[in-house]
């Protein structure tokens, strides 16, 4: 089966490897860039993403460029604790949670694609034309100036929210909504914070401060920290990762963000490099799958970073995609199997991210107990804050239990 895969990010390429692991060798990736430069910041691969990663060869190499936190906890704009809950293996998950950077995660799966499928991805080949009629669709590349035409029995668009594939699908659907939050996104060297392995986020829905380590600590006491800074107001809304700006007055909009574990405003003053970009997602779609075509990943159903899910259901997305093409009577049987698991699960994880996903409960903090608390169950009740957290799990696919026990999506393996 010859299969193309647009875009050498996250999702085409562990489709990629997916694809090998299932007995797939025919398998191209198409990518517009020049090269894959593995740019971005950090991210947090969940224990549903971190078992198929696992599945596919791939948890020593995340291993050795993250790190595995054991803990999430919430807090409100004052620095006071709304709810800690345990992550990873130490909540009882089989597999770990892993805080790595995009990058180097990206570049980990692009060498993983070399070595198992060969000079497989083709670099400076930007989609431009798509025909989805018939059994063998065609698609059509600008190669490095240059128009070729390249026909498969399967086209798979994973080449991100300004996916060209799904705007020749949708073509009136436009530029991605943007919520009205900006984010500043970074990485800085500074001290540890609370036990050093453990993912904070603070605030509430008009400003917000997220971050995590990427490292284990060092002799100093100090780590590599990953941290997003959020805030509602005038900002841009064109979804330009790269947008480089001075960190400075960012750390100033925090400038009474420091707590007794944290300096907020030091670290954001301490990054190397500060992104900014709107807060955007994608309209949930009525189909993704058109002939022998169709989505995966941030093409099919960007999110908001609420909740941490985003890479990892693109990993999800590739693992199901294989899995069914695999075990499935026919491609097209592959890919309505494919979409019916995947696209009603996405189009109501995109509602709950809308809504603020697990984080509600900052929001609920901040409304019920905007000066803050002295007992956080005076303000919000402990099952509520279960049944928040507990939710979320389900309709991302990682409550622990149900995650252990769900069949593996590697064909013929036992769990």
């Amino acid at each position: 089966m010859k299969i193309v895969v647009v875009g050498a990010g996250i999702g085409g390429l562990t489709l990629a490897l997916s694809l090998r692991a299932t007995g797939n060798t025919d398998v191209t990736v198409y990518e517009r860039a020049k090269e894959v430069r593995g740019l971005g910041v950090g991210i947090n691969l969940l224990p549903h993403a971190m078992r198929e990663l696992t599945e596919i060869g791939m948890a020593d190499r995340i291993a050795g460029i993250g790190t595995a936190p054991h803990a999430l906890a919430y807090y409100n704009r004052h620095g006071q604790q709304i709810w800690r809950e345990p992550r990873g293996l130490a909540a009882g998950y089989r597999w770990p949670q892993q805080s790595v950077h995009r990058g180097e995660l990206q570049l980990a799966l692009r060498d993983a694609v070399q070595e198992r499928l060969g000079d497989v991805i083709r670099l400076d080949n930007r989609l431009t034309d798509l025909d989805a009629a018939g059994k063998r669709p065609r698609a059509r590349f600008d190669s490095a100036g240059q128009q070729i035409d390249v026909e498969a029995d399967l086209i798979v668009a994973a080449e991100g929210i300004h996916s060209a594939a799904r705007a020749m699908h949708y073509p009136a659907e436009g530029a991605p909504p943007w919520s009205g939050l900006t984010l500043w996104r970074g990485i800085a060297d500074a001290p540890v914070f609370l036990d050093g392995r453990t993912m904070i986020m603070a605030g509430d829905g008009e400003q917000k401060f997220v971050a995590y380590p990427l490292s284990a600590p060092d002799a100093s006491g100090r780590s590599r920290i990953n941290f997003i800074a959020e805030l509602r107001g005038p900002g841009v809304a064109d979804a330009d990762w790269n947008r480089a700006v001075d960190a400075s007055p960012i750390a100033e909009l925090f400038r009474d963000w420091r707590f007794d574990w944290i300096d907020v405003p030091a670290i954001i003053r301490s990054s190397e490099e500060l992104f900014e970009y709107p807060m955007v997602d994608r309209d949930p779609l009525p189909r993704w799958t058109f002939g022998r075509t169709t989505l995966l990943g941030d093409a099919a159903h960007a999110m908001y970073p609420n909740g941490s899910n985003g890479a990892s259901q693109a990993i999800i997305d590739a693992r199901t995609l294989a899995f069914h093409l695999a075990t499935a009577g026919s491609i097209d049987e592959a890919l309505a199997a494919y979409e019916l698991d995947r696209r009603p699960a996405m189009t109501s994880l995109l509602a709950s991210t809308r809504s603020a996903g697990p984080e509600r409960v900052m929001q609920i903090a901040a409304e019920r107990a905007p000066r803050g608390f002295v007992d956080i169950h005076d303000v919000i009740a402990a099952d509520e804050l279960d049944d928040i957290a507990n939710g979320y799990k389900r309709a991302a696919g990682f409550l622990p239990e149900l995650l252990n026990a769900r069949p593996s999506l590697t064909p013929g393996a036992a769990s």
